[in-house]
């Protein structure tokens, strides 16, 4: 399992209208390329000295393929809108991760 993911600080001032967005809109239309299985958002407890508010989603797909099939067919796309949208009001970065092992209490 490879998780894809995407770390976005996003400025006061579109912060409601982008959050609308990812919930509503940009998440599933991720989810429904068939290339993840499942995803998360979640909110990064840590003041950012440049301001905003810092998220991470999470994207779980289930092969290296399928992650790079997206890079292939579907990111470009995604990532226009976002920048389209939102501009210099929104700072992404990217990092893929291995999944090894879940632990429960």
């Amino acid at each position: 399992m490879i998780i894809y993911n995407v770390t976005i600080n996003i400025h006061e001032s579109v912060h409601d209208e982008w959050l609308r967005w990812m919930q509503q809109k940009h998440i599933p239309e991720i989810l429904a390329t068939g290339k993840f299985s499942s995803a998360r958002l979640v909110k990064v407890l840590v003041e950012e000295e440049m301001g905003g508010t810092t998220y991470s989603v999470q994207y779980w797909a289930d092969s290296r393929e399928n992650l790079d099939s997206y890079y292939l067919e579907d990111a470009p796309g995604f990532r226009e809108e976002g920048h389209r949208l939102f501009g210099d009001k929104m700072l992404a970065f990217r990092t893929e991760l291995e999944f090894i092992s879940d632990h429960k209490s």
